[in-house]
């Protein structure tokens, strides 16, 4: 492990990590196990669920939904590297992580944190797309053009959580190895490296401009578009039902990437460390059980494909 240049001190080597999680509220931590693992239950029912529904259900079968299965499956395995290791953390007195384990956790958190939000993005310009030029998008995106789109988000992903990962722990720990988090979150591991921090901080910030920003702003662009043509619809049913809708897609991104602009791009001294983590429990836990209600158990197609399922398990008596 390489040490800050000019330093003759002996630092003691981490080997791993203790997480506290939340440790500061004993009294509590039945109780917050009891509802987090209600939060992954759900989350993982949903959305394997939808996983079901679109892969059995034949008009289910287009590049719209093809970004909903992506999703569904990027939901079960993002909310499956945080909450279990947090619930058991909440019923046990051994708060330790190894080294690599954080490293892991670290890696497999931003890859499919950096993955939702471009394909966020995508899933946004394709519902612009077709409500807004529903010719044009019956041409452009097809199967091959999905599968481009989604590999993309997939590539863009691994390399940032690589790099980050890399650069982080292949500096040298030495303050400490007590993290103030219930997961291993950049910034905090970063506090618990020796030496100037400066250059990891700037390309925290860069990369937080590209993967959440960007996106946040083409999503945000794209609902304005949608909202204007949804106010020119003449049926004032058909308006407040794609209204109603769209408000919700638009509430669900402002929680997921307000909160991670929060976190990632916010100076760390103008709030506390309880702050951090319940700010972080919002795009880590919150938003994984809200996607699959708002994206696909609301849609129409979706649930005019569980009746035909469900017909087809349960047929009526006669």
């Amino acid at each position: 492990m390489k040490y800050p240049e000019g330093t003759t001190e002996n630092y003691t080597s981490v080997t791993e990590f203790i997480i506290l999680g939340f440790s500061n509220l004993p009294h509590m931590e039945r109780l917050l196990f009891l509802l987090f693992i209600s939060i992954y239950l759900i989350t993982m029912l949903g959305n394997i669920l939808i996983l079901i529904f679109i892969n059995v259900e034949p008009a289910l079968h287009t590049p719209m939904y093809f970004f909903h299965r992506n999703l569904s499956f990027l939901e079960i395995c993002y909310t499956s590297v945080i909450l279990p290791k947090m619930m058991a953390n909440l019923l046990s007195e051994d708060k330790t992580l190894s080294f690599a384990g954080c490293a892991a956790e670290m890696y497999f958190f931003l890859l499919f944190g950096v993955i939702e939000c471009c394909l966020l993005a995508v899933m946004a310009s394709d519902c612009y797309s077709a409500i807004c030029n529903p010719l044009r998008c019956v041409g452009f995106m097809n199967k091959t053009v999905s599968v481009h789109l989604a590999a993309s988000s997939w590539i863009c992903g691994s390399l940032v959580a690589l790099s980050h990962t890399t650069f982080i722990f292949t500096l040298p720990f030495c303050r400490s190895n007590v993290i103030s988090h219930f997961f291993c979150e950049i910034p905090l591991v970063l506090t618990l490296v020796c030496g100037d921090t400066y250059w990891n901080e700037i390309q925290i910030i860069v990369a937080a401009a590209f993967v959440i920003m960007m996106p946040f702003l083409l999503i945000l662009v794209s609902h304005i578009h949608i909202i204007s043509m949804i106010l020119k619809m003449s049926s004032a049913k058909g308006r407040h039902s794609a209204f109603s809708t769209c408000s919700l897609h638009l509430a669900v991104m402002v929680l997921f990437y307000g909160t991670a602009v929060f976190i990632y791009i916010c100076p760390k001294s103008s709030y506390s460390l309880d702050v951090d983590k319940l700010v972080s429990l919002f795009y880590s836990v919150m938003t994984p059980i809200l996607n699959p209600i708002i994206y696909s158990l609301r849609n129409k197609d979706v649930k005019g494909a569980i009746r035909r399922i469900g017909i087809k398990i349960f047929p009526p008596k006669i």
